[in-house]
Formats: structure tokens, sequence, C-alpha cells
């Protein structure tokens, strides 16, 4: 070997071409991996940039805020409407059974509440005898009656908002 200066740089020009070339080496195994992990993140698609992707997902996510905006607008209204329909239906029912002619019927009579979320509604009556049977029927708006109820009238409204059963009458004789 020449140790003259020429032999210097050529000896040092290949120790650097050497260095450049595993530089080079490891470089492209880097971006191997960098590509690999970019395709799992952005999806096997179209090669985009990270910008480019992440300016689409934020599109499609202002898209998906948009449109869950809307669905919940559109829940809360059918909620609305169907709030206002059950206050309607009937919330509160009392029954309360009663012996009409104090005799040995067994309680055939009875009244019964039937009440709405605002305390609206009817109050039934059955009154039965031996040969007869009578139905009365009475309005309540707002828990007031329109017609005076009878003792056994206004205990079926008083069970009905109370949500208890009527009290248990004392046995028959």
């Amino acid at each position: 070997m020449d140790a003259s200066t020429a032999g210097i740089v050529a000896i040092a020009g290949c120790a650097v071409a050497a260095a450049a070339l595993v530089a080079a080496l490891i470089a492209v195994l880097a971006l191997r991996r960098l590509r690999a992990d970019q395709r799992v993140v952005l999806g096997g698609g179209a090669p985009e940039d990270l910008v480019a992707h992440a300016s689409r997902l934020d599109q499609e996510f202002r898209g998906l805020h948009a449109y869950v905006g809307d669905v919940a607008a559109r829940l809360d209204g059918r909620l609305a409407t169907a709030e206002e329909r059950l206050d309607g239906a009937i919330a509160y029912r009392g029954l309360v059974r009663f012996d009409a002619y104090n005799e040995m019927s067994g309680r055939q009579s009875c009244s019964i509440a039937l009440l709405d979320a605002r305390r609206s509604g009817i109050v039934l009556s059955s009154i039965h005898h031996r040969d007869q049977a009578r139905l009365y029927v009475k309005h309540l708006v707002g828990g007031t009656p329109e017609l005076e109820l009878s003792p056994e009238e206004a205990e079926a409204v008083r069970v009905a908002l109370a949500g208890e059963p009527p009290p248990e009458p004392p046995p028959l004789p």
C-alpha cells in the first residue's frame, strides 16, 4: 500500500462511503417501518400524508357531530311528545269494594278511580243489589270532582292518589 496522500484520501473516502452506506441502510429500514406504521394508522387506502389524513378525520368528525346533534334534537322532540301523551294516560288507580245495602251480598259493589298525572279522570261506581245493578260515572278535573263524591268514591280517589291498597273491611258476622 502506498502511503501517499492519494492513498490516504482513497482509504478515507472508502471509509466515509461505507459509513454513508450503513447510514443509508438504517434510514431505509427506518423509513420502511415508518411507512408500515403509517399504513396501520391511515388504513390500506391511497397513500396520503398525516396532515391530509388529520384534515379528513376532522371533516368526518364534524359531519358526525352534526349528525348526532340532529338525531339528538329529533329524539328530544319525540321524547317531549311521548311525555305529553303519558301525562294523559292512567297514572293512578284505586279500587274500593263495599256492601251498598248492608246485606249479605258479599261486597259486590265497588268504586274505581282512574286518574292521569294531572289528577284528572273518572270515578266509576257500580252498585249491585240482588235483582239489579247500577253504574255511576263522575268526572274529576285536577283532583276536583264535578259532582259530589260518595264516601266510597272519595276513598277510591284517596287510594288511587296514595298508591296504597284500600283498608280491609271487618269480616262479616
